[in-house]
């Protein structure tokens, strides 16, 4: 499964109910499970984004739409990156 990093930065809805933090992130984990996503974790940071998801999708449609829902909800804003490990960068530059 394609391999996505999610970088997030907090809504001024998202920084207000931030005691929730943990638990919308286990809600997301919920959701992601329901859509056949995998979280391989979830980090808080300082710096210039406030949380990084690690996720496996079966394809882009299926992160897009977890993120789309995630999203609705107000707290945060996402930006999502395909990452690719050797083999498969490997494979994209032999053309296959």
């Amino acid at each position: 499964m394609p391999t996505y990093v999610i970088l997030g930065k907090y809504t001024l809805q998202g920084i207000r109910n931030i005691k929730g933090t943990t638990k919308r992130a286990e809600a997301f984990r919920n959701l992601a499970k329901r859509m056949k996503v995998k979280v391989k974790d979830i980090y808080w940071t300082m710096g210039q984004y406030d949380i990084v998801t690690i996720i496996d999708a079966p394809d882009d449609a299926t992160a897009t739409r977890l993120l789309l829902a995630a999203g609705s909800m107000g707290n945060v804003q996402t930006e999502t990156m395909r990452a690719y490990n050797a083999n498969e960068i490997g494979k994209v530059l032999k053309g296959k």
